[in-house]
């Protein structure tokens, strides 16, 4: 959000958590950008709709849509997995992207096409003990966008996944404890000798989202520090 705010965006966050929501906002209006915070859980067809119904009205048709929402999972065998959390998972990280796209595909299309973004993994391409839901949502994603760039190529919508590697943010430190812990458990994965930071991710998704990527439709932008290389 504050990297497309920087580059001249209107940008319109959309989060379930309240105070990371204001936090985003914050630092938006202090870079001098203009931000229109919504208070939505993906998974809510209905809010989701009103949603963009609101950035309609009040920043105009949205030429790019960053979908990134996921959560926070510790990883567990299938055999110790309740079905509620796998479906809880799914309902967020893959048809919470459907959601998303069922939404701001109409108005894209209206105003002359764009670029949508679908935040993957590269535990999308590749496997991880215990992260089933996240391994199999994550690859859904990679292939749901290969889809919709072909039914939408003619209506001048690309539509491309970003694969991040590990990044320093809170996703680690809730899965390991501290940042400490998780860099010695997961910077020996990632061959570049370190953990991906936030401002990394945000330069990928800007290329993704501007002319200088026009020609890619239905790829997969892996930004792993190497761990897909392995």
């Amino acid at each position: 959000a504050l990297e497309y705010a920087r580059a001249g965006a209107a940008v319109a966050c959309m989060d379930v958590e309240q105070d990371t929501l204001e936090e985003t906002t914050a630092l938006v209006r202090r870079a001098g950008g203009r931000v229109l915070p919504l208070r939505v859980d993906v998974s809510d067809a209905t809010a989701v709709n009103a949603a963009v119904a609101q950035v309609v009205a009040e920043l105009g048709a949205p030429t790019v849509l960053f979908s990134g929402a996921a959560v926070l999972d510790m990883g567990e065998n299938i055999l110790d997995l309740p079905l509620e959390r796998w479906n809880r998972i799914l309902a967020v990280n893959l048809t919470g992207a459907v959601v998303l796209c069922k939404a701001v595909l109409p108005p894209m299309i209206a105003a002359g096409g764009g670029s949508i973004i679908l935040v993957a993994s590269q535990l999308g391409s590749v496997g991880a003990p215990g992260r089933a839901p996240y391994c199999a949502s994550k690859g859904a994603l990679i292939q749901l966008a290969r889809v919709l760039a072909l039914d939408h190529a003619a209506q001048k919508v690309r539509v491309n996944t970003l694969s991040p590697g590990a990044v320093e943010t809170r996703r680690m430190t809730y899965r390991w404890g501290d940042m400490e812990t998780a860099r010695v458990k997961a910077v020996p994965l990632h061959p570049i000798g370190r953990l991906g930071q936030p401002e990394e991710i945000a330069s990928a998704a800007l290329f993704l989202a501007a002319d200088a990527s026009s020609f890619m439709t239905g790829a997969d932008l892996v930004v792993d520090g190497g761990y897909t290389a392995i």
